[in-house]
């Protein structure tokens, strides 16, 4: 019994410590199943693009050289999700440039209603923009190219929509679903600033912690079946 008593004591006293950190990963796990990935990022709100190449530009190297600061690391010939013709040159050490291929003029930063009608073509059937906001910073909900535009539409589902301001690409969806599920996925990595780190010291030692607490269990099992027994007969 003397094993017995000791499998009790650190199933009681681990489970005590752990217990609610289980919890959050039986229910966000259960949250996760119920959801799928493609609901949570949106993709269901996407509107349909008739992707069509655009045409090389009838200019010659001189003239987009002379609309750029310096040699690009990288050109791509681009569609946005409004329509326009643009011609993305992207760079080593700054931030990149768009042209308007119609006028052949920069257009980047791209102002707020620029990035609104960009991002009202990219939803499908688009509600009323409710707000637009420059980002600069990164934030647990968007980590990805900066300066954007975040477009929030008035719609039940919360969405939102980031614009990347100096490519007119769409580079992020973000809707109340997807608010809880990164907030739960936070809970279950255990990881409450970044939402990304999932081999933090703190998760394997809490999970270590959890699978010695199912083993003591194990190990009591037969023993409390068996005091049930005697206690019954």
């Amino acid at each position: 019994m003397k094993l017995a008593a000791l499998a009790s004591s650190i199933h009681k006293w681990l489970a005590l410590i752990v217990g609610v950190q289980m919890l959050f990963w039986v229910g966000s796990g259960l949250f996760f199943a119920i959801y799928p990935i493609e609901q949570v990022r949106s993709e269901h709100r996407i509107a349909h693009q008739h992707t069509t190449l655009a045409p090389m530009p009838d200019r010659s190297p001189a003239e987009m050289s002379a609309l750029l600061p310096e040699e690009p690391t990288r050109v791509s010939y681009e569609t946005t999700s409004a329509g326009e013709q643009v011609v993305v040159a992207e760079f080593a050490e700054r931030r990149p440039i768009m042209i308007d291929l119609n006028d052949w003029e920069v257009v980047s930063p791209l102002s707020a209603d620029a990035a609104a009608q960009i991002a009202a073509a990219y939803v499908a059937d688009a509600p009323r923009i409710a707000r637009t906001t420059l980002v600069t910073e990164e934030s647990p909900e968007y980590r990805g190219p900066l300066p954007a535009w975040r477009i929030a539409f008035d719609d039940a589902e919360g969405l939102a929509v980031y614009v990347v301001a100096d490519t007119g690409r769409v580079a992020a969806r973000r809707s109340d679903l997807w608010r809880v599920y990164d907030a739960l996925w936070a809970l279950h990595i255990m990881d409450w600033r970044d939402h990304e780190n999932f081999n933090t010291g703190l998760l394997i030692v809490t999970s270590f912690t959890a699978l010695i607490v199912t083993l003591a269990g194990f190990v009591l099992f037969p023993y409390r079946l068996r005091l049930r027994k005697r206690r019954a007969g």
